[in-house]
């Protein structure tokens, strides 16, 4: 028969080891020992840097659609989905030729002539 004194102490010397794996030390209240330099690592969701590639890519997408196509079929194909329904309207105001997308398109036209 287990004795449950014997549990609870192999349950605390199974904390104190992944503890101290993870570089908690035993110090005296009041010192300065490993842990007050051990900061631990907060995880934090990154959101700017997946939404600034998003970004770099759809405006890359839009001046080399421009400059393949393009300047007047590239307005009259957004003009066409800006009159459409729903969705279609959307991508169409999503798609209009914007500065960034102009200088895209102009530095494409420039690297491949």
């Amino acid at each position: 028969m287990a004795d449950p004194n014997l549990s609870a102490f192999y349950d605390r010397v199974a904390r104190l080891e992944r503890a101290r794996a993870q570089g908690y030390g035993f110090e005296a209240e009041g010192s300065l020992g490993r842990s007050y330099y051990y900061r631990p690592v907060r995880k934090r969701r990154a959101i700017l840097g997946p939404l600034l590639i998003v970004a770099a890519c759809s405006f890359g997408m839009k001046g080399a659609i421009y400059y393949k196509v393009g300047a007047t079929a590239y307005n009259d194909r957004v003009g066409v989905m800006q009159q459409g329904e729903g969705f279609e309207r959307l991508g169409g105001t999503l798609m209009q030729a914007d500065p960034v997308t102009l200088y895209v398109a102009g530095k494409l036209a420039s690297l491949l002539h």
